[in-house]
């Protein structure tokens, strides 16, 4: 399959009504072309972080009633799984794709990561001003990163459920989701900015 981007049609797959039919389109539409891209960041973030990635598509497997409202893949230096380490995302909701440097819930050293967050919190508000921040990996939700402040990123370090996640939404009708180079290119971007905080995020782990 060749690079490409996320047409109207990828998007709908969140309005089809049925677990098993959802997931069937997800798996039919959407993650072929994960496949493809992801192959693609991994080589990228692998060459720029300076050790191996790992590329990995979200199943949903826990789910046994409601379809879900969002599909993902992930990119990690675990070859097992992401959600226990930082790792970035690209990822669909009905009316958007996200690009996510994320720290979720599930990190063992939330504490230590959200202190280096705090200790450049300045250097976070200096990222380019279209970036976002979503303080729930779940919601569709996000904060201008111009509204980011100090409590955000004190509630990550300090709340168990605390989730801290940074980079850009892009529109579905945006020509930069629907073309793949242009996609690639924009990925590509955003997280190279954002391997700094991802350095220090492993620093922290360590």
């Amino acid at each position: 399959m060749n690079l490409q981007g996320f047409e109207q049609r990828d998007f709908d797959t969140f309005t089809i009504d049925g677990l098993e039919k959802r997931m069937e389109a997800i798996q039919n539409r959407i993650q072929p072309k994960f496949q493809v891209i992801g192959s693609e960041l991994v080589n990228f973030l692998s060459a720029h972080v300076g050790n191996e990635l790992y590329l990995h598509i979200a199943k949903h497997a826990r789910r046994t009633v409601n379809p879900p409202k969002d599909t993902w893949l992930a990119i990690a230096d675990n070859k097992r799984g992401y959600k226990k380490h930082p790792h970035f995302q690209l990822g669909l909701f009905d009316d958007h794709l996200f690009l996510w440097l994320a720290f979720i819930y599930e990190l063992p050293n939330k504490k230590e990561i959200g202190k280096t967050l705090l200790d450049h919190f300045e250097e976070i508000k200096q990222l380019p001003e279209d970036f976002v921040v979503s303080l729930d990996h779940t919601k569709k939700d996000s904060i201008p990163l111009q509204n980011l402040e100090l409590k955000h990123l004190e509630r990550f370090r300090d709340v168990k459920k605390g989730e801290f996640l940074i980079g850009r939404h892009l529109s579905h009708s945006d020509e930069k989701v629907q073309d793949g180079e242009k996609l690639l290119e924009t990925a590509k971007d955003t997280f190279q900015t954002l391997i700094p905080f991802y350095h220090q995020a492993l620093q922290a782990r360590n």
